[in-house]
């Protein structure tokens, strides 16, 4: 990989990695075309306990935005209030009251999926579409992410990376570009195999960090993520999806000079690879490290937002 020629880098693994009309002219999905109903039996098969686990971050003004590309935290306002009824404000009979609000923000400013039509490559959106035709002032148009709020629901997978490379702290350090090796190392130390339609949630212990120290630049800024050399992985695994607990999913700065989430351009737009960020694992990643089982059954439908290019999601792993 030579650092200093990001657009050869990016092409060559475009067109290495691509699935352009592997589904045919028509796709919305992309790689959830890998999450079918067999798989969707394996994964309920694994529930056994019934504990359940929300990989959600909170939605809050406290959240890590900093306003780059006018990303805001969720802000959370009360139309009608306690003080509103028990003063008789609300003109309902028989002593009925109640109380109403409503949240401002942007669909990607907490744990959220990215859609098929948030990242384009020279033009091009996901499937060889031209990206003004697309996402246009009205949304986007073609691969707008209500398609898929049916379909993610399966088979889920933790790739604990923090707490198999990064020492007793379990946490990789920002910067650290996590490896196919280390993937397959930690996929091995797990006991657990990744495949066709599964869903992987790489954890790399920044979100820890960030609880511990305060956000910092944890919106935007350095941090542990995927190898842009993991393209090969992501494809050839034919996974559904992939989720981890950092802003930006790759490794921050990335690996090329004068680059910006070169493997977000590779994967969304060419592979269709539908990529969540700003998970949060850490309560299934220490049920998993006791019980020593990282797979379990996986819901985290999108909202159905007509032409939104991205969405919240409240995950929930069930073992």
């Amino acid at each position: 990989m030579n650092r200093n020629d990001p657009g050869n880098a990016i092409a060559e693994a475009a067109k290495a990695f691509s699935n352009w009309g592997r589904w045919g002219e028509g796709d919305v999905l992309g790689t959830l075309n890998f999450l079918d109903a067999a798989k969707r039996r394996e994964g309920a098969a694994l529930v056994r306990e019934g504990v359940s686990f929300s990989l959600a971050q909170s939605f809050d003004m406290a959240g890590p935005q900093q306003g780059w590309r006018r990303r805001t935290n969720p802000v959370h306002t009360m139309l009608e209030t306690g003080t509103d009824a028990a003063l008789g404000n609300q003109g309902f009979p028989h002593g009925f009251g109640g109380a109403d609000d409503m949240i401002a923000m942007p669909l990607q400013c907490s744990t959220q999926w990215d859609g098929l039509g948030h990242i384009f490559d020279h033009g091009k959106a996901w499937n060889g579409r031209p990206a003004e035709e697309v996402v246009t002032s009205a949304g986007d148009l073609v691969t707008g992410i209500e398609h898929m709020a049916p379909h993610v629901a399966g088979r889920g997978v933790l790739l604990d990376v923090g707490r198999v490379v990064g020492g007793p702290d379990a946490e990789l350090p920002d910067g650290f570009a996590i490896t196919e090796e280390h993937l397959v190392a930690t996929a091995d130390a797990h006991r657990v195999t990744v495949g066709r339609g599964d869903i992987v949630i790489v954890r790399t212990g920044q979100l820890t960090r960030a609880r511990r120290e305060g956000w910092g630049e944890y919106a935007g800024g350095a941090s542990p993520g995927l190898s842009f050399t993991t393209a090969g992985w992501l494809h050839r695994t034919e996974i559904a999806a992939v989720a981890t607990d950092t802003w930006g999913f790759e490794v921050r700065p990335n690996e090329f000079e004068n680059a910006f989430q070169p493997l977000h351009q590779v994967a969304i737009p060419n592979m269709g690879l539908l990529i969540g960020e700003m998970w949060d694992p850490d309560a299934l990643a220490a049920h998993c490290s006791r019980d020593g089982v990282y797979e379990f059954w996986l819901t985290a439908a999108p909202l159905p937002v007509t032409g939104a290019v991205g969405s919240p999601v409240n995950p929930i792993a069930v073992k």
